[in-house]
Order: C-alpha cells, then structure tokens, then sequence
C-alpha cells in the first residue's frame, strides 16, 4: 500500500456507511467466522489475541485497528480473555469526474480492499469519534446517518494522519503462520510444497527451511501429523468406517491410511482404538487416553518466531521417536536367540531319548534370518556427502531413489520406490511393479514414509531438505559430476564400489567398439544435430553435451560432431538448454544425420516443405530418438541409448 495513493484516493471517493457494531467475544467462546459484506475497520476496544484476515494471521491488541476488503473472510481466534470491539462497514466508490483517472490507480493500489493492521499513537480521538458514530447510527435517523457520515470522514482523516505521522506500511503476514493455517483448512485436499509455496508467494526452499528451523519438522511431515489426529479423532469419537476417515483426511483408500496411520502411531486403526477402549475401563489408572477425560485435546497451534507451540510434546509423540531398537538393544536379543538354539540342541541329545521336533529346511533359515538379520540391519557406515558425512546402513536393502533410477538399478539394486519413469526408459520394464512416487523434484513424502525405506537416494537439495527426516538420505550432485564420478560415488552409498568400476569398464568397451563400427561404416567423421519441437514452426537444436537427448552418447562419447556453427556452441558451452531455431534457418544447424527426440502429440512434419528440403530429411538420414529413452543420462541408460544410436546410424542411408 502506498500511502500517497490511499489518501489521494479516499479524497476522490463517495463514502456509504453499512453498518456500524459493538461486538463482544468471551474467550471461552469458538472462534468467531465472518465474510466481509463490504470493507471494514475492526477497531479493538479491550483484549488482545490473534485474527485471521483470509488466511492471512494478525496480531492484535488494545486500540489496534484492522482492515479488510469486500468478500475477505475475518476469523477471531479462540483467546483466553473476553474481546471488545467496533466493526465498521463502508462502501467506497470514486466519484465521477475522477473516475477515468482514477480506475488505473484503483486497480494497481486499492486502499478499500487492503489488508493491514497497526496500533495509533493517539487511540483516544479515534475512539471518541468511533463511540460517537456508533451512538448516532443506532438511533438509525436520516440526520443521525448524515452526522455518522461526517464523522466517520473525520475519522477516516485522523487514522490515515496517524499512519502518515508513524510513517506505517501494512504488516506482512507471517508466511509459516499462513503455511500452517492453510493445511489445517485443506488437509482433506492433496497440497504439494510447491502449491503451498506457490499460493503463498513464496519458494518451496524458503518454506522448508522455516519449517524445518522454527518447527524442527519438514511441510509433509507437519501435514502428516495433522492428517493423524483428525484421523485419530474421527476413529474414537465416531463410527465412520477406515474408507471414510481415509477420504475425511486426504487418503486415496483406507488401505493406505491403515498403512500411515500404524507408521505414524505403531499400530494399526482397529488395534490401537480396541487398546485405548479396554483402557478405559479402568478409569482409575492412568493412561494414554486420560487426556480425552479430564482435558480438551488442544491442538499445537503455531504462536510466533519464537515460541512455536503453546507446548512442546515431541518426547511424547510417536513421530519424533527412535522407534529403531538400539545396537545393544539388538545385541542382546541376538544373543539370547542363540542360546536358546543352543540350549534346544543339547535337549535332543539327552539320555531320557526324547526326540527333539523335526525342524523344515525353510524353518530353520527363518530362524537364521530371524537371528542374523538385526545385526545386519544395525552395521552402518559414514560416507562424506554435500550436506556432511551420512551414516547409511551398510548393506540397504530398502532402496528409494529419485531421477537417478538407472545408475541404483545397473548397480545391483533394485529400488522399493522411485521417481516417475517415463514411457519408453530403458528401465521401464525393470521398474514396472516398482511403487512411483512423483516426479523426480516433488515425490511423495507420504508414500514414501510409507515404504519404510532404509537409504533415499536425491538429486538435489530440495528434495534431500523434503525427504531426510525419513530415512538416511544422500544428495547426489550430477549435474556439477561426471558419469563416472556420479556412478562410483553411488557405487560408495550402495556399498558397490567395485560393482560401479565394472559397469564403465564395460560401457567403455562397449563405445570402443561401436566408434570402430562407424568409422569402418564411413560414419564417424559426418556431422549429427540433435533436435526437439516442431509445433510453433521451429526446432531447439541441442548445443550441450550433456543436455539428454543422446547427446552425452554422441557428442561427448562418441566423439562425433555437430555442424560448425553448433559445434562452436558445444565447445563453449557452460549450461542452457535447447537452442531455439526457426525453419528458414534451421538447414544452416543440420548435420549429415538428424536425430529428432519424438514423444506423444509432437509435431507433424511430414507435410511441412521446408522441413522436408533439409537434406538428412530429405535423403532418409532423419532418425527419431524416443524421449524416455533419451531423456535420462544413468549408464543403465547411456548403454541402451548407445546402442540404439550406433545401430540407427549403421541402418541409415550412408551421405553420397
């Protein structure tokens, strides 16, 4: 809000007075709902608390006045003193003369729709002219409405003299208070990070961090728990079947919730109610239930920067629980288990003659397992990461890994959940009955807090600062690393280091020997261009090594090269992206051969003649690559797109 522009436009407005009331809210009342017929002022006249102006959280005390627009929704919180306060209704519009000069104004800066707050430095004359408004318009009067009207002007002059001596702008709202608000109005609804911080005017990083620094949690966790105890509170106080408490809180199926719900509180809906029932018939012990008792459950309401919650619990609750048995813990169960394997050997070999049970082959490797796994489980190892050294377990068997699904798959591993693949992947089939997650830059904490895993595998710091309170999680930084820089340090996470030296010695061999295929074919020294579009009448034409689309495989394995003016592009490149280039100069970017990343619903360019006067195009030497094939540079992948490449330029019509 400009204060210039406010005053200047209430100077050239028509003021109608609405209504004008004195309200009363006793704090042990609920909390207090209101959609804005018209723009008002609130102006608190005792007690203090917060108010929810359209989701947007203000602060309020004695004499402070607040402001908001037509069709703003006004909430009081819940206090715990009794509120006093004047609401003043008006509407506003520009006077005529004015009203062309002022309508660009109105829509860039519109005073009688701003939100703010603030707290005068002489509250009495405001009050004094807003108890006397109120008096006069409850005699309701034609002269007593036209008296209200000038004091109100009056009333209006001495506020914004009041904001313009302070020198206040509106205060901005806190965007973690918003944040908090919104999920616990649409927790029911899916919200992703990036629609929160989006309809926040704000960014998924700066979101995270305040989460994870002033609530010590991420946004997918918060919403979690929030999800849990509306949960919770539908399954004891209601009837309503797990379908439907699933649906009220924002599951797909009451499977899945089941399956979160005994994640979040170690047991699953049908147990965990049937315990707190036979609690409670002993109401003279205490119990995890006697809360619901003797108390109303509060919810942890997020208050300031300062002091988040009105009470921290985090000992209490399940989710910030180690519920990992510890190594000695794990030590000792080992330890009896063997014993008693012991003790039931000698029994079979005693003098009575009994014979000991015949145990099945499958039986005693259960048994085994039951005995070796938890110390296989507890061996961990510290590797250095970007974001410090991570101690990962040493043989992971419960693998989530994002974007970089290839290199975990080529290594040995077979992921319990990854990033969406795209059709037509070289992986495709592997991952087929693999749980999907998401896309690669916002998968679904929930599910994957779901798959238990014991190491997630991300390609950035946004997803690490989104997935890391779950499970051990290693960032891996491709884009600043080489193939095979990525690979062995992937090889180092997984415990397969000597796995990952292989797979390139492998691959390398592989290039070697189609690099021999083409040049004994007369290929290798030809041009390749390597394109992507059609649909606004122009193509991106690949000027990186390392942009996807083949082009690591081509033009940095390979060694092939690309047209000139590309090739010059290429040498120097230190980023970007597709370069864009018009029809009636794309020959000058085309090679002797074109490959051309094809996906559904690209363009048709069969018909289209200067596409077709191109001379790869016109001489058969155009090749379509398919974009999930193309699209991700994992060796899993680089492999298959080699030899995809190698065999559609050996297929081709040779350059006369």
């Amino acid at each position: 809000m400009n204060l210039k522009d406010h005053i200047l436009l209430w100077n050239h407005s028509f003021i109608e007075i609405i209504d004008i009331r004195r309200s009363s809210f006793s704090g042990s009342a609920a909390d207090v709902r209101y959609k804005l017929p018209a723009s008002a002022f609130l102006y608190v006249i005792r007690g203090s608390g917060k108010v929810l102006v359209d989701d947007y959280i203000y602060e309020f005390q004695s004499a402070t006045i607040i402001h908001g627009g037509k069709g703003m929704v006004i909430e009081i919180l819940r206090i715990a003193e009794a509120l006093e306060y004047y609401l003043v209704l008006y509407k506003s519009v520009p006077i005529l003369p004015d009203r062309k000069n002022l309508l660009p104004l109105l829509e860039r800066s519109n005073p009688f729709n701003h939100q703010y707050t603030f707290v005068p430095g002489n509250p009495l004359t405001l009050f004094d002219k807003l108890n006397t408004m109120h008096k006069e318009w409850q005699k309701g009067g034609a002269l007593e409405h036209l008296q209200v009207k000038a004091l109100f002007y009056q009333w209006a002059h001495e506020l914004l003299w009041q904001l313009h001596a302070q020198n206040l702008e509106p205060l901005r709202p806190d965007p973690l208070d918003l944040a908090i608000r919104y999920m616990q109005n649409h927790y029911s609804e899916p919200i992703t990070l990036e629609k929160l911080a989006e309809s926040l005017g704000s960014s998924r990083r700066t979101l995270s961090r305040l989460y994870r620094i002033l609530l010590q949690t991420s946004p997918a966790q918060y919403l979690i728990r929030i999800r849990m105890e509306k949960a919770l509170d539908l399954l004891l106080n209601t009837e309503a079947s797990l379908h439907d408490i699933a649906i009220a809180v924002g599951y797909p199926d009451g499977y899945y919730f089941g399956r979160m719900f005994k994640k979040f509180y170690g047991a699953s809906p049908v147990k965990y109610k049937n315990s707190l029932q036979n609690t409670e018939r002993w109401p003279e012990m205490s119990s995890v239930v006697a809360r619901y008792d003797i108390a109303d459950d509060v919810f942890l309401r997020y208050i300031d920067y300062d002091n988040h919650y009105q009470y921290n619990s985090e000992g209490a609750l399940s989710m910030f629980r180690n519920t990992k048995p510890s190594l000695l813990l794990t030590l000792l169960v080992c330890f009896a288990l063997v014993l008693s394997a012991c003790s039931s050997g000698t029994g079979s070999s005693s003098a009575s003659g009994t014979h000991a049970p015949v145990t099945s082959p499958s039986a005693s490797a259960g048994a085994a397992a039951a005995m070796e796994s938890p110390v296989a489980d507890a061996e961990t190892r510290t590797i250095s990461t970007v974001k410090g050294d991570i101690e990962v377990p040493a043989n992971p068997q419960r693998v989530v890994v994002l974007y970089l699904l290839g290199d975990v798959l080529a290594l040995g591993v077979k992921p319990i959940g990854v990033s969406d693949v795209y059709e037509g992947a070289a992986f495709e089939a592997e991952l087929k009955d693999v749980q999907k997650l998401g896309s690669w830059f916002e998968a679904s904490p929930e599910v994957i807090l779901s798959l238990n895993p014991d190491l997630i595998i991300v390609p950035s710091e946004d997803t690490y600062e989104a997935l890391h309170d779950i499970a051990p999680t290693v960032v891996v930084p491709f884009e600043t690393m080489t193939a095979e820089e990525r690979v062995s340090f992937i090889g180092q996470v997984l415990g397969k280091e000597e796995e990952g030296k292989k797979l390139f010695e492998g691959f390398h061999a592989n290039v070697e020997e189609s690099k021999q295929k083409l040049q004994e074919a007369g290929i290798l020294d030809h041009t390749i261009s390597i394109m992507e579009g059609g649909n606004d009448r122009s193509m991106a034409v690949v000027t990186r090594k390392q942009f996807g689309r083949g082009s690591q495989v081509i033009y940095e394995y390979l060694g092939m090269k690309a047209p000139e003016m590309v090739q010059q592009k290429i040498d120097s490149a230190t980023g970007g992206d597709g370069e864009p280039v018009s029809f009636e100069v794309l020959a000058k970017y085309s090679g002797d051969y074109i490959f051309r990343s094809s996906y559904k619903g690209m363009a048709d360019l069969t018909q289209d003649p200067i596409w077709n006067s191109i001379p790869a195009v016109k001489e058969g030497r155009l090749m379509e690559i398919d974009f999930g094939l193309s699209y991700y540079s994992d060796i899993y992948s680089l492999n298959a797109q080699l030899d995809y490449i190698v065999e559609s330029l050996l297929a081709a019509p040779r350059v006369k």
